[in-house]
C-alpha cells in the first residue's frame, strides 16, 4: 500500500445493472464473481493499495449480495460506509445524497468498471486543471457502440457526444469537487453525463477537465463484456481456467470451456458448455449442450438466455 493518503471515493453500487440482466436477477453487478473475487471487492482492493483509506458504497437493488461480501470493509484496510438510497438516485443524485460521507473532494468510481490507472496522476492532473471535474479517458474501444467526450488540445471536455462520433471514452474513474453536488436537490434523481455536467459545459470549457490513459480497462457491462474481461483478467492472473465457484458439483464427465459458474451449481454428467455463465443454485440435467448462454435459476427449472442477446 501507498503512503499517500489520497481523497475519499464513492463507488456507485445502487443501480439495477439492467445491461447485464437476466444475471442481475441474481446478484447486484457490483457483487458478480471476476475470477473467483466480487468485483466490488476488486474495486476496494484497488482503491486501498492507492492509498484511499474511506469509501462510500451506495445502495439500492439486490444491497445484501453487496454487504454480505464487504461487511464493514474487514480485509481490504479501508473504512466502509454504506449510502442507502429508497429510490435509485443517479450518477450526481447518488453523491449528493452522500456528501455528508464525504469530503471537498471525492472520487466517483462507477461500479462496473475495472482499470489500473494511477490515481495519484488523476490528482495531478486535476489540481493542474483547476477544474471542478476531472474525467479519466482513454481512447474510445467502439464509438460506434458507446458515446464518449470531445476534448480540446488542452485536455478539456468540450461536450459529450452520442454513439457514432469520434472522441475519447470515459472510463467511469474521476475526481470531482464536491461544490458541483451541493446546488442539488437532496433525495432528488440526478444524473451527471446528460444532466449536471452538461449544464456546467454549457457555461463554456474549463469546467471538466480530462485525464487520458493508456491501461488496462475493462468494462463488465453486458454478459458477453463480463465472460470477455473475465477470460482476460484470468489469462494475466495465471490461470489455467475459469474458477468454478463455492459449493458446486460437476460431474468428471463434463466438459466446461470458457464457462463462468457462480455458487452452489450441479452440473450433471455429460454436459457440455461452452461460453457460458452459469448463475447461484442453477442445476443442469445429464446431456445439457450449451453454447454463448446465460443460465439462471428459476422455479421452473434453468433459464437460458443468448449471451449475446440476454436484456431480460
Amino acid at each position: 500500500m501507498r503512503s499517500t493518503t489520497l481523497p475519499p471515493a464513492i463507488v456507485l453500487t445502487a443501480g439495477l445493472g439492467t445491461r447485464l440482466s437476466p444475471l442481475t436477477l441474481v446478484r447486484a453487478k457490483p457483487a458478480v464473481p471476476v475470477v473467483g473475487i466480487p468485483l466490488v471487492l476488486r474495486l476496494l482492493r484497488w482503491l486501498a493499495d492507492q492509498g484511499v483509506q474511506s469509501v462510500v458504497l451506495n445502495l439500492h437493488h439486490l444491497p445484501d449480495t453487496i454487504t454480505r461480501v464487504v461487511g464493514q470493509g474487514d480485509g481490504t484496510a479501508l473504512q466502509v460506509r454504506y449510502s442507502w438510497e429508497q429510490t435509485i438516485l443517479g450518477s450526481a443524485g447518488g453523491p449528493r445524497w452522500a456528501l455528508s460521507l464525504l469530503d471537498r473532494r471525492f472520487f466517483v468510481i462507477n461500479g462496473d468498471t475495472l482499470t489500473d490507472l494511477d490515481l495519484s496522476d488523476l490528482q495531478q492532473t486535476h489540481d493542474r486543471s483547476n477544474a471542478d471535474i476531472t474525467l479519466a479517458t482513454t481512447d474510445h474501444p467502439d464509438s460506434s457502440r458507446y458515446g464518449g467526450v470531445e476534448v480540446n488540445k488542452a485536455g478539456l471536455a468540450v461536450r459529450f457526444c452520442p454513439a457514432g462520433v469520434p472522441s475519447q471514452h470515459f472510463v467511469g474513474v474521476q475526481l470531482v469537487e464536491s461544490s458541483v453536488f451541493q446546488g442539488l436537490a437532496e433525495g432528488t434523481p440526478a444524473a451527471t453525463i446528460g444532466g449536471v455536467y452538461d449544464l456546467l459545459l454549457a457555461r463554456g470549457p474549463g469546467r471538466i477537465a480530462t485525464h487520458h490513459i493508456d491501461g488496462n480497462f475493462y468494462d463488465v457491462g453486458t454478459p458477453a463484456d463480463y465472460l470477455a474481461a473475465s477470460l482476460e483478467i484470468s489469462r494475466q492472473e495465471g490461470h489455467d481456467r475459469l474458477p468454478t465457484g463455492n459449493r458446486n458439483r460437476i460431474h468428471p464427465t463434463a466438459v466446461l470451456t470458457r464457462t463462468i459458474l457462480w455458487d452452489e451449481v450441479v452440473i450433471g454428467e455429460h454436459c457440455q458448455l461452452t461460453d457460458c455463465i452459469v448463475a447461484d443454485g442453477v442445476t443442469l440435467p445429464s446431456h445439457t449442450i450449451a453454447s454463448r448462454m446465460v443460465i439462471i435459476a428459476t422455479p421452473g427449472g434453468p433459464l437460458h438466455v443468448s449471451l449475446d442477446h440476454s436484456r431480460y
